[in-house]
C-alpha cells in the first residue's frame, strides 16, 4: 500500500517511561463469536506475557495469551497517575469531540465521508486537513483518525501515525492504548507489531517487558514467510544487550519455519556460536544437557568443571559445538525443503497488505491455489494463519470471507467460522450483500433461524431496499421451517411497500413471484390467481413479467383467462404509455408470438383469429426492420420439448401463421432475449427459464450511511459484485453537518485471535 508503506517507517516519539507495564491486555478469548471492544478507557500495558503462546488455539479451548478482561478492569499505572480529578476529587471526564471547531474546508470533507464511509480518498484528504489545521489539538486528530480506523482498520500506517500523534500531543499516556487497538485490528501484520516494538525499545528500559512484546507479536506472525523485519528488529535488540544466549534461542527459532532470508539466519547461527562459543550461547538447561559450563550455569552436568585442563574441556567443546550445529542445520534444511514447496506462492503476493485499490486477478488466483494447498496440511495452525493474511491483502472480497469460514466449518470449529463471519458482515464487506446472503444461509443450517431472519431482513429493508433475492429466500426459509403465514407476510410486506411508491419498478415482479410462490409452495391457487389479476393496475410491466404471468395462466389447474391475457398483450403491444424504457418493437413481436402459443392450446377459433390478425397487422409490415428469428424446424421440437418437461404440458402445434416471419414459438432462453425488470435491474432469463430467476446483478437503490458498529438504519448502495470505494456519481448530496460524530474508537473491533501454538515454545534444542 504506497501510503501506508510511506508512512508505517519511522519510530514513536521517545518518552520517559510512564507505564507500570505489570498488567495484561484484555482479550482472552480471542476467536470468540462476538467481537469484543476496545474502549479505550486507561491505559493497556503491551506486554500480555508470552508463557500461554503455546496454548491450543483450536478448536474451542484458547490460551489466554493477552490476560484477561478483569486484570484490565483492575489495571491502574502507578507511575501513570491517576485520572484527572477536581477540587472535589472527582474525576474530570475528558472532552468529547463536538468540542473541536472545525474549519470550513475539514465541514464539507467530514460531509463528504459521512455521505460515502468507503470514500478512500475523501477520507485521506481529510485527514491531510485535519493535520494541517489541528497544530496541538489532539482532539481532532483522535476524531478523524478513530472514525476512518473504523472504516480501514487494516492500514497499518494510519495507527502508526496516529499513535505518533498522541505520542507528540499527549506524551505516551494514549500511545500503548493505540497500539493495543491496532494490533486487535490488524493482528496478522508484521509491520504493525513492528512498529510497537519499536515504540517499546524507545520508551522503556526493562528488557523483559520488550522481550515479552516480541513474544506476543511472533506468537501470531513469528511463521510468516515474510516476518524477517520483525525477527531482525528482535535479533538486534538482544544484540545491544549481548544477550548471547536469548540471541542463539531466537535463531534456532527462526530456523524453524520457512522465513526469508533463511540462509543468512543459519550463517549467523554457525558465526555465533563459533565466535561465543557454547559458555555463551547456551541457556542453563542446555548447558546441563551437553554437560558444559555457561554464563548461566556455572556447574557441568556431572557437578564438577574443569576450567584449568585444556585437554579435558576443548575436546568435549568442540564435539559439543558440532552436534549444537548439526542439530540446528537439520532444522534448517527441513524448513528449506518446505520453503521449495511454497516459495512460488509466497513470490506472487505482490500486496501482502490491505489496500482499497483491486487486486489483479493473478493474484486472486494465487491466493485460492495457496490456500488449495495449505488446506491440505494436517496442522489447523498453518491453515488459520495463512487465512488470517489473505483476508488482509484480499479483505474486500465476500468470496475470501465466505471461504474461510466454510474452511473453518470443514474443520469442525464452528466458533472460528462465526468470528471470521462476525468479522466479514459487520465490518470489512458489511456493505457487500453476497456476505449477507451466505450469512443467511450460513447461520440457518447452523440453528441460527433469529440470525439468519435479522440478516434477510436487513438486506432487504435497509442495505438493499427490495432486494429480490433476499425477500425469496427469506420466504423460502419460513416455509422451510413450516410457518406458512410469516413466509406470505414476507412478500405481502414488500408489496405493500412498494405500493406506496408512485412508479415501482419492482411491484409486477413481486406479485408475479408472490404469485408463483402461492401456487407451488402453498397450493392456494385461488390466491395466486387474484395476485396476478392485480397486475393491470401496473404501467411498468414489462417482457419478462408479461411472459410471467403467460406461463402462469399456463399451469393454473382451472379455466384460462383469455380475455384478461389478451387486453394485457394488446396494452403491451399498441400503447406508448404502457411500454415502458426497455420495450422495443423485436419485444413486442415475441410476446405476441407466445401469446398465439398460448391461444393454441387453449384459445378457440375466435381468440387466435383476433390475436393472428393483430400480430399481422402490427408486425408483419416492419418486417425488414426486426432482427431475423427464424429457426430450423428440429430446434423448435427441442425447445419445445424442454418446455413440456418444465411445465408438465403437452407439445404445442407450431407454425400459426405461415406468413408470418417469426413462427409464434416459446423463444429460446439467451442473454439477448432477456429484458430488465426494470430500468435498475439488469437482464433476467426468458420466459422458458421462468421457473429460474437470476438476482445476482439485481442493482440495490441508494441508502443513506450510518455509524460504525452493528447494522445501521441504512446503507450507500452497493452492486453485487466487488465492493467500489470511490463515491458514486447517483448518490445524493448529503446535509452537511456541523460537525459529523464520530464513532466510538474501534467499537465493534474483533478480539484478537489467540495465538496459534508454536513448536519452538517448550522446546528443548539438543
Amino acid at each position: 500500500m504506497e501510503q501506508d508503506q510511506s508512512v508505517a517507517s519511522g519510530s514513536a516519539e521517545p518518552g520517559a517511561a510512564a507505564f507500570d507495564l505489570t498488567a495484561a491486555n484484555p482479550d482472552a478469548n480471542a476467536y470468540g463469536h462476538n467481537p469484543s471492544a476496545v474502549t479505550g478507557e486507561g491505559a493497556v500495558a503491551p506486554d500480555g506475557g508470552a508463557q500461554a503462546a503455546d496454548g491450543s488455539a483450536y478448536p474451542s479451548e484458547h490460551a489466554a495469551l493477552n490476560g484477561t478482561a478483569g486484570e484490565m478492569a483492575n489495571y491502574q499505572s502507578a507511575e501513570n497517575g491517576a485520572a484527572a480529578t477536581n477540587e472535589m476529587g472527582e474525576p474530570v471526564p475528558e472532552p468529547s469531540y463536538e468540542e473541536a471547531v472545525l474549519s470550513a474546508e475539514e465541514a464539507r470533507l467530514w460531509s463528504v465521508v459521512t455521505a460515502n464511509s468507503l470514500d478512500f480518498n475523501a477520507w485521506t484528504t481529510l485527514i491531510d486537513e485535519t493535520e494541517k489545521n489541528a497544530e496541538s489539538n489532539i482532539l481532532k486528530i483522535r476524531k478523524v483518525y478513530d472514525a476512518f480506523l473504523a472504516e480501514f482498520p487494516l492500514c497499518f500506517g494510519y495507527w502508526k501515525k496516529y499513535a505518533d500523534h498522541e505520542g507528540r500531543l499527549d506524551g505516551v499516556n494514549k500511545v500503548i492504548e493505540v497500539y493495543e487497538r491496532a494490533v486487535l485490528a490488524v493482528t496478522y501484520s508484521v509491520d504493525i507489531w513492528y512498529n510497537y516494538c519499536q515504540f517499546a525499545i524507545s520508551t522503556y528500559d526493562d528488557p523483559d517487558i520488550i522481550r515479552r512484546l516480541f513474544e506476543r507479536g511472533l506468537a501470531y506472525v513469528g511463521t510468516d514467510y515474510r516476518s524477517n523485519s520483525l525477527w531482525d528488529e528482535y535479533i538486534k535488540y538482544e544484540e545491544s544487550l549481548q544477550a548471547w544466549s536469548h540471541l542463539a534461542v531466537i535463531y534456532t527459532r527462526i530456523l524453524e519455519h520457512p522465513i526469508l532470508q533463511l540462509d543468512r539466519y543459519f550463517n549467523c547461527l554457525k558465526e555465533l556460536a563459533s565466535t561465543r562459543g557454547l559458555s555463551e550461547i547456551l541457556t542453563a538447561e542446555e548447558a546441563s544437557a551437553y554437560g558444559v559450563a555457561s554464563e548461566n550455569s556455572t556447574q557441568a552436568l556431572d557437578g564438577e568443571a574443569h576450567p584449568d585442563d585444556p585437554d579435558k574441556s576443548s575436546k568435549p567443546e568442540a564435539e559439543n559445538l558440532a552436534k549444537y550445529v548439526s542439530m540446528r542445520e537439520e532444522m534448517y534444511k527441513k524448513a528449506k525443503e518446505y520453503e521449495s514447496k511454497i516459495i512460488g506462492f509466497e513470490l506472487a503476493i505482490r500486496r501482502p497488505y490491505f489496500h482499497v485499490k483491486p487486486l489483479d486477478n493473478p493474484e486472486l488466483e494465487n491466493w485460492h491455489n495457496y490456500l488449495d494447498f495449505i488446506e491440505k496440511e494436517e496442522d489447523i495452525n498453518k491453515v488459520i494463519k495463512l487465512y488470517e493474511r489473505c483476508v488482509i491483502a484480499c479483505a474486500s472480497y465476500s468470496e475470501f470471507w465466505i471461504r474461510y469460514v466454510q474452511c473453518m466449518e470443514d474443520k469442525g470449529s464452528l466458533e472460528l467460522a462465526n468470528n471470521a463471519l462476525a468479522r466479514a458482515t459487520h465490518l470489512f464487506v458489511k456493505k457487500q450483500p453476497e456476505i449477507h446472503l451466505f450469512s443467511a444461509r450460513f447461520k440457518e443450517l447452523n440453528g441460527d433461524v433469529s440470525g439468519a431472519r435479522t440478516e434477510y431482513q436487513h438486506l432487504y429493508s435497509e442495505l438493499c431496499p427490495g432486494f429480490l433475492e433476499a425477500i425469496v429466500k427469506h420466504s423460502n426459509m419460513e416455509h422451510r421451517l413450516g410457518d406458512k403465514e410469516s413466509a406470505c407476510s414476507v412478500y405481502e410486506k414488500a408489496i405493500a411497500c412498494e405500493r406506496e411508491k408512485e412508479q415501482s419498478q419492482l411491484l409486477p415482479t413481486l406479485l408475479i413471484l408472490y404469485s408463483r410462490f402461492l401456487f407451488l409452495a402453498i397450493r392456494d391457487f385461488e390466491k395466486a390467481r387474484e395476485t396476478v389479476t392485480a397486475l393491470p393496475e401496473q404501467l411498468n410491466i414489462t417482457k419478462p413479467v408479461l411472459e410471467a404471468v403467460i406461463h402462469l395462466e399456463s399451469i393454473f389447474p382451472c379455466e384460462k383467462r383469455i380475455d384478461f391475457l389478451d387486453s394485457l398483450v394488446e396494452k403491451f403491444i399498441t400503447q406508448e404509455s404502457f411500454q415502458g424504457e426497455g420495450s422495443s418493437l423485436g419485444d413486442k413481436e415475441e410476446i405476441s408470438s407466445i401469446f398465439l402459443e398460448f391461444l393454441d392450446l387453449f384459445g378457440d377459433a375466435k381468440s387466435i383469429k383476433k390475436a393472428l390478425t393483430r400480430h399481422t397487422t402490427i408486425f408483419s409490415c416492419k418486417r425488414s426492420i426486426l432482427p431475423s428469428k427464424k429457426r430450423r424446424a428440429d430446434d423448435a421440437i427441442v425447445s419445445d420439448r424442454d418446455k413440456v418437461a418444465k411445465t408438465g404440458g403437452t407439445l404445442p402445434v407450431t407454425g400459426t401463421d405461415p406468413n408470418a416471419p417469426n413462427p409464434p414459438v416459446w423463444p429460446a432462453t439467451s442473454e439477448a432475449s432477456g429484458q430488465q425488470w426494470g430500468a435498475a435491474y439488469a437482464p433476467q432469463a426468458a420466459y422458458p427459464a421462468y421457473g429460474t430467476y437470476d438476482y445476482s446483478h439485481q442493482m440495490p437503490q441508494p441508502a443513506a450511511q450510518a455509524a460504525y458498529g452493528a447494522y445501521p438504519p441504512s446503507y450507500p448502495a452497493q452492486g453485487y459484485t466487488q465492493q467500489s470505494y470511490a463515491q458514486p456519481a447517483t448518490m445524493a448530496a448529503a446535509p452537511v453537518p456541523a460537525a459529523a460524530p464520530a464513532p466510538a474508537p474501534a467499537a465493534a473491533y474483533p478480539q484478537q485471535p489467540a495465538a496459534a501454538p508454536q513448536p519452538y515454545y517448550g522446546t528443548t534444542y539438543y
